[in-house]
């Protein structure tokens, strides 16, 4: 059955304005933002970020650009609206072990109150302090304490003076030493030759008397000892007793100040700790022959420990938080430890605790990208331990760092609540799936991005709806509606479907930001339609150079194509070349010879590893095919050679199969082929055609070259029935298919293009392939080639010879 041209209808769809039912965009804006499209993404998001269970994580794949990440947020925020803002996270001072801050968690708002209420004791209480100690009652308590000791230290001393007396002896006090003076029977004072001059008895008495005198002086001192520490713990204790009212008050305001903690016993032992430690150092208080400068000093060094190192301060959030990180390196995510340098020695302390984004997060959502985390391998077990743990431990920089340091810390793990969502490409998911399953158990929702979807007039207002706002959040002139359904309609080619489309809304947002930059170009007030045209010209101008050298190296006979007569095992193939930013279709010379032999069809590429597989199984289903149409003339006495002329680079795909069976066929058969007809479309075994991708490309860069060499009406592409729904042709060709000068043909069976090529029937039937087929049909007249190839083969008198092949990938 022959194949017959498409009418221009089929070619592309056009959206009609008027159906969309307004006049410009700017009428849409108080209309919400949808998911469009996105239906079973949005549902999954809403599943997975309610869900309150542990483990259950988002995994979000999708390509690049369709607003997945925008989407989560928009989600997030709303999800984190409805939740209470969590606690802060602050970090003490640990009295017992300081090497170990404690971490203390207050209501959300709480913890800047703490942190600036002990900043102000620390700037208040100083003088407080002084002034009770410096005060009346102080005065006249410590008066009294003085005058009380002195008594006790004075009678002391008058019991030593009259024991001394006994002894006739004189005492008295020097820079805190008691010097004694023997005295004779007169109280004269007696000299050491005096001394001598006393008979034995006398001089010993006289040193018994003065062993005994030093004895007593011992005593004394002990005794004053005892009652100067005695007074010094009363006057200590006098001191706390005047000033503890003091640090009561000021303490039990703060508490008063604040909500009740969740660590409330942790808060209530900390300013305990904190009430101890000023009372057994108001020494540093008094005013009294001190030196200023080292007062300060150590008066600083005592209320660092009064701080409060506010980690993570929530008071500001309505809800709970939502943190995109971007740059997940260690630091950022799991936090820090900063340290300084003084005295050429690396120093920190518990204030210097940093936090990082998974702190910040707690009780909220995390939002990351798998890319920057695969970048860092320790990065991405730590990740997986916090994910079993649940828990978190900030940690010192390297090993480097902390050998200089004379302190190493190490901060109170704590316990974090916080839903990550991570986001990755569709081959991320599935390639972590197998390699790391643990991992990936902790992340149960999965969230899947489609790339297109089915087009209706609910999501052409959606996408008018994005349109309106993009415009708003930019500050653009708005689009008219002829220009929204031109902008609908790119959209159905970026997918090549008349049926869907395009989730990638990053494409529609970069051309609907072109299109207003040349509309304000124009001075124009609203973007209209030829805005967006001129816009996708001078995009195509930026990136088709490839394609344009291509076409003139054709034109200009560097690259053979013919695109008129006829040729006999030789056709027109139609590929597309993809080079990221851009994309062309374009022809390439097929050509076949066949021989008598046995060696079956040799795919030039594939013997010089220029073929990729895909390629490769395409040629090898074309071989079983045309086995199968000759069974009954089993085996085949057939070598043959097939290749892309002038392809010097690598070849992939199987959109080429059915234009290599027309050319090896043609060889085989000796009869012409079209040059005029170019030929794109997969093979099955059993000759239907499949449809290929980059239909639009292929199309127009055959087209544009027919029109370049000039447009005679014999010119035309065969391409597969399948493809119909994916035709969004340029005008232009939709416009020479209207005048006749440009044919689009379609085939559901590769045997419906044979007649199209070489203007005979193809003789294709079930009784033909039993009984034979016809002589003047194609395959006629290559079953007649193929029969004298078999009578070639049997006269040979030797056996068969080998086919000298280069060394395949296998052989290699």
């Amino acid at each position: 059955m022959p194949t017959k041209p498409l009418d221009s209808s089929h070619l592309r769809i056009t959206i009609d304005p008027a159906s969309l039912g307004f006049s410009d965009t700017s009428v849409l804006l108080q209309r919400p933002l949808s998911w469009i499209g996105q239906e079973r993404a949005e549902v999954a998001v809403r599943f997975g970020l309610g869900m309150m269970q542990p483990d259950y994580h988002l995994f979000v794949l999708g390509e690049a650009g369709s607003g997945r990440s925008s989407l989560l947020q928009q989600a997030m925020t709303a999800a984190a609206a409805d939740r209470p803002a969590p606690p802060d996270l602050c970090y003490l001072y640990n009295f017992i072990t300081p090497e170990k801050p404690l971490a203390l968690h207050l209501p959300a708002g709480q913890g800047r109150l703490l942190r600036q209420a002990m900043l102000q004791l620390a700037k208040s209480l100083p003088s407080g302090i002084t002034q009770c100690l410096s005060g009346q009652d102080f005065k006249i308590e410590s008066d009294r304490l003085e005058k009380k000791f002195r008594a006790e230290t004075s009678q002391a001393y008058k019991k030593l003076d009259k024991f001394a007396e006994s002894l006739h002896v004189t005492i008295h006090r020097e820079n805190e030493q008691i010097l004694f003076t023997l005295l004779d029977e007169k109280g004269e004072i007696l000299t050491a030759e005096n001394l001598l001059k006393l008979p034995k008895a006398r001089r010993v008495e006289i040193e018994q008397a003065e062993q005994a005198l030093r004895e007593a002086i011992a005593v004394y001192f002990e005794a004053f000892q005892r009652i100067e520490k005695e007074k010094d713990a009363a006057l200590a204790a006098l001191q706390r007793r005047i000033v503890q009212p003091l640090l009561n008050l000021a303490l039990q305001k703060i508490l008063a100040e604040l909500q009740e903690p969740v660590h409330e016993e942790r808060l209530n032992t900390f300013f305990a700790q904190v009430e101890t430690d000023i009372l057994d150092n108001l020494a540093l208080f008094e005013t009294d022959d001190i030196d200023e400068e080292k007062q300060q000093t150590e008066l600083n060094r005592i209320f660092s420990r009064y701080q409060i190192n506010l980690v993570v301060d929530n008071a500001d959030l309505p809800g709970a938080p939502v943190i995109i990180e971007d740059n997940p390196s260690a630091y950022a995510l799991f936090g820090s430890i900063d340290y300084q340098f003084e005295n050429g020695k690396l120093k920190t302390d518990f204030m210097r605790i940093r936090a990082g984004s998974l702190l910040k997060a707690h009780g909220g959502f995390l939002m990351l990208h798998l890319d920057d985390l695969l970048t860092d391998g320790s990065l991405w077990v730590k990740l997986r331990r916090f994910l079993r743990s649940k828990r978190l431990q900030i940690e010192e920089p390297g090993s480097a760092w902390a050998s200089n340091s004379p302190v190493s810390l190490e901060p109170e793990a704590v316990d974090v609540n916080v839903k990550i969502i991570l986001v990755g490409s569709r081959e991320e998911y599935y390639d972590l799936q197998e390699i790391d399953p643990e991992f990936m158990r902790r992340f149960r929702v999965k969230v899947d991005f489609a790339g297109s979807f089915i087009a209706s007039m609910e999501t052409y207002q959606a996408s008018a709806v994005f349109v309106a706002h993009a415009c708003d959040t930019a500050k653009l002139p708005h689009f008219s509606a002829a220009a929204v359904a031109r902008l609908l309609e790119e959209s159905h080619r970026e997918v090549e479907d008349q049926k869907r489309q395009s989730a990638i809304f990053a494409r529609t947002e970069m051309l609907l930001l072109e299109s207003a930059a040349l509309c304000h170009a124009r001075h124009g007030g609203c973007v209209e339609v030829e805005d967006i045209s001129a816009a996708l010209q001078a995009r195509n101008l930026r990136h088709n150079y490839p394609d344009s050298r291509l076409q003139e190296a054709i034109i200009e006979g560097e690259i053979a194509i013919a695109l008129q007569g006829e040729a006999a095992g030789q056709l027109n193939a139609l590929t597309q070349i993809d080079l990221g930013d851009h994309s062309f279709g374009t022809p390439v010379r097929l050509t076949a010879r066949t021989f008598a032999g046995e060696d079956g069809v040799l795919n030039i590429a594939r013997e010089v590893d220029m073929s990729g597989p895909i390629h490769d199984k395409g040629m090898l289903i074309l071989q079983n095919y045309l086995t199968g149409l000759f069974t009954h003339l089993a085996p085949l006495a057939l070598s043959a050679s097939i290749v892309f002329e002038q392809e010097y680079t690598g070849i992939e795909g199987d959109s080429a199969s059915c234009a290599e069976f027309y050319a090896l066929l043609s060889a085989l058969a000796e009869l012409p082929l079209k040059q005029s007809i170019a030929v794109t479309g997969a093979l099955n075994q059993y000759g239907e055609v499949l449809p290929v991708g980059g239909i639009n490309d292929k199309i127009e860069g055959y087209f544009r070259l027919c029109e370049k060499t000039g447009l005679t009406g014999e010119q035309g592409v065969l391409i597969p029935y399948q493809n119909r729904q994916h035709l969004m042709l340029d005008r232009k060709v939709i416009a020479a298919v209207e005048q006749g000068l440009f044919a689009i043909y379609m085939m559901e069976h590769v045997m419906q293009g044979l007649e199209l090529l070489t203007g005979l029937p193809s003789g294709s039937s079930e009784s033909a392939q039993i009984n034979g087929y016809s002589y003047g049909t194609v395959l006629g007249h290559a079953q007649k080639t193929l029969l004298l190839f078999r009578r070639a083969c049997q006269s040979t008198q030797h056996p068969r010879t080998e086919h000298r092949r280069l060394p395949s990938r296998a052989d290699k």
